[in-house]
């Protein structure tokens, strides 16, 4: 049976309408062969959450940056038979997982436990994050992931998995900023479904990146550990620049 397919524009969204060659023929007929698929509706959404997706994440994988951890990872764990590494890796990921989830998740009740407005926390995370970004591009140790003194203690613990590589080398106060600021941004459920996915595809890039850890430090060398980090850290920098430059806005312009 012959079909024919208007597209008629209501409300910004496309609307097909199938009529059947009967009906159209008889109009006066009942619209049985009527069907309406709303094609247009949902497209805005999800362009818009695959753009906060294309923020979120490399933002995040900025201030985690896997690869930095590979030689605390080898450190820790240079001892350890294969088996035991994969499963310390797993440990790591999962626990920068639900740190990050657990934040995202409820970042504006802790907020609003605090008493701390959105535009402030933008612009402290924004600063703090730059200070990281700082000590990322001289190709140095942030302090604020981790101190010698606790990888030091890290050493003579036998799970090194949860405390320090799944917090606070992965998960740490940065991480942690970043992902609270990234949930108050998300004002729709496209962008917040984006947030998690992100921290999800970054907890299986965690993994990957600690299991090949041995190879990755072979083919990449401290030298190319140190270009990357640098580059991480640029990236970082813009990152808290428009955090602050948001919360500014939001602050000063709309109070």
């Amino acid at each position: 049976m012959a079909f024919r397919v208007q597209l008629v524009a209501h409300e910004g969204a496309a609307i097909a309408l199938v009529e059947t060659a009967a009906h159209w023929r008889c109009p006066g007929k009942p619209r049985s062969g009527l069907r309406e698929l709303a094609i247009g509706t949902k497209a805005p959404r999800m362009s818009a959450g695959l753009a906060f997706f294309s923020l979120c994440f490399p933002s995040l994988f900025s201030i985690v940056d896997p690869l930095a951890t590979v030689p605390i990872f080898l450190a820790l764990t240079g001892r350890d038979n294969r088996a035991s590494q994969r499963r310390t890796a797993i440990r790591a990921a999962l626990t920068a997982l639900i740190v990050m989830s657990l934040f995202a998740l409820f970042g504006t009740q802790i907020f609003k436990f605090f008493g701390i407005t959105i535009p402030a926390f933008k612009m402290a995370g924004g600063v703090l994050l730059f200070t990281m970004s700082l000590e990322m591009m001289r190709a140095k140790h942030s302090p604020t992931r981790s101190t010698a003194e606790e990888e030091t203690e890290a050493q003579q613990k036998e799970d090194v998995g949860l405390i320090p590589l799944g917090v606070p080398l992965l998960s740490g106060p940065g991480a942690i900023a970043s992902v609270m600021v990234w949930s108050a941004r998300a004002s729709h459920s496209n962008e917040k479904i984006a947030l998690f996915a992100s921290i999800l595809l970054l907890a299986l890039v965690i993994v990957v990146t600690l299991l090949f850890a041995p190879g990755l430090s072979k083919v990449f060398g401290k030298t190319g550990i140190n270009i990357v980090t640098r580059i991480m850290g640029l990236i970082l920098a813009a990152t808290a620049a428009q955090f602050i430059i948001d919360g500014g806005r939001e602050a000063f312009l709309n109070p």
